[in-house]
C-alpha cells in the first residue's frame, strides 16, 4: 500500500515521519495541518498526498511504523531469557535511546496516541493501543525474578518507581536534544547517567 514512500531514500522518509509525527504530537489529529507537515519536511503537499490518501491513513501508517521498529528492535535487542529486571529496563532504555536518535519526535507521538480524543480515529487508537501496550509490558516485565527483591518491598509499586524514573530520564533527555539538536545527543553518556539511577535503585529495592 506504501510502496511508493518506502521506495523513497531512507533520509526523506524519516524527514517526512519526523515532520508528520511532530504535527500529530503537538496539536492532536484533528487540528493537526497537512500544510504544516510538507513546510517541516520540505516537500509539496501534492507529493505528501501521492503517498498517503488522506491524513487518516498517515496517521496509522505512523502508528503501525512506530509500532513495527518498537517490536523489531525489542526482539533483536532485548534479551528476554534475561530474568534480572534492572538487566531488562536498561536494555530497554537502550532501545529507546537508540530510535530516539532516528525518530526525536516518536515518543510524543506515541504519548499524543494515549490523550486523542478525535472521534474519527479513537476507537481504532484504542483498539491498537491496548495491543501495544500489553506487548510492551510483557516485554518489559517479562519472567522477571523477583526473589531479589527485599522482603517487605512492594514488588508492584517498586516495578512503578524504576519505570517513572526512566520515563522521567528519558523526558529529560528529550529537553536536552530540544535545546540543542539530535545530534548531540551521546547515548554512552546518557547510560552513565542512566545507570548512576539504576543503580540507587537496585540498592534501594534488592537484598
Amino acid at each position: 500500500m506504501f510502496a511508493k514512500f518506502l521506495s523513497l531514500d531512507k533520509e526523506k522518509q524519516d524527514r517526512i515521519i519526523n515532520a508528520a509525527m511532530k504535527e500529530f504530537a503537538q496539536k492532536g489529529y484533528d487540528k493537526a495541518s497537512t500544510n504544516e507537515m510538507v513546510k517541516e519536511a520540505g516537500i509539496s503537499k501534492g507529493l505528501l498526498f501521492h503517498y498517503f490518501q488522506n491524513k487518516k491513513q498517515l496517521y496509522f501508517f505512523l502508528y503501525d511504523h512506530m509500532t513495527q521498529l518498537l517490536v523489531e528492535q525489542i526482539e533483536e535487542k532485548v534479551d528476554k531469557e534475561e530474568r534480572d529486571l534492572f538487566i531488562r529496563v536498561r536494555q530497554m532504555a537502550l532501545v529507546k535511546l537508540e530510535i530516539f536518535q532516528m525518530y526525536p519526535e516518536l515518543f510524543n507521538f506515541a504519548k499524543s496516541i494515549f490523550m486523542e480524543t478525535s472521534a474519527e480515529v479513537i476507537h481504532e487508537v484504542g483498539q491498537r493501543g491496548k495491543e501495544l501496550l500489553e506487548s510492551y509490558f510483557k516485554d518489559f516485565k517479562g519472567d522477571i525474578d523477583f526473589s531479589k527483591f527485599k522482603k517487605g518491598i512492594d514488588v508492584h509499586k517498586a516495578f512503578n518507581i524504576i519505570a517513572w524514573t526512566l520515563e522521567g530520564f528519558g523526558f529529560q533527555q528529550q529537553k536536552k536534544v530540544q535545546s540543542l539538536s539530535i545530534e548531540n545527543l551521546d547515548i554512552e553518556e546518557a547510560l552513565k547517567e542512566m545507570d548512576e539511577y539504576l543503580d540507587m535503585l537496585r540498592n534501594a529495592f534488592y537484598e
